[in-house]
């Protein structure tokens, strides 16, 4: 799909990441760089610099069947995601600007490679989640 951004110039986006449900992660070139937003039924679409990042917020997002982040407020994090459980909230965390895996072991007053190993089992769950939707015929 090509959109025009306001210099008029022809930017391209692209599916990165198609995934089941309606959810997606699209890439697109932004005057600042390439850019991947996420994207899924009733959620505000989130923007990063990073497609592993977007990847992890997707896979967030399946592990707790879905969040919406309007209304939480700039800082604010979903219930869904605090009610997961400390490794969910923590990959969540590390998809936030200015976050990253020695700030979440920090505050978790963990050693890093803890806070890997709890990225780890929410990509686990998330495919998993996935798998099995697929599975029951969802798509």
């Amino acid at each position: 799909m090509a959109k025009l951004d306001e210099t008029t110039t022809e930017t391209t986006e692209s599916i990165h990441r198609e995934y089941i449900l309606g959810v997606r992660i699209v890439a697109y070139d932004a005057p600042e760089g390439r850019r991947y937003r996420f994207e899924a039924p009733k959620h505000r679409g989130v923007e990063f610099e990073d497609p592993e990042m977007a990847e992890l917020y997707a896979d967030v997002y399946f592990d707790v069947n879905g969040f919406e982040e309007a209304g939480t407020g700039e800082r604010g994090v979903p219930p869904e995601v605090i009610q997961a459980g400390r490794d969910t909230l923590a990959a969540y965390f590390l998809t936030q600007p200015g976050t990253d895996v020695n700030w979440v072991a920090s505050f978790y007053g963990v050693k890093p490679v803890k806070v890997e190993k709890y990225v780890s089992w929410v990509r686990e769950r998330a495919t998993e989640i996935r798998e099995g939707a697929a599975e029951m015929g969802e798509t």
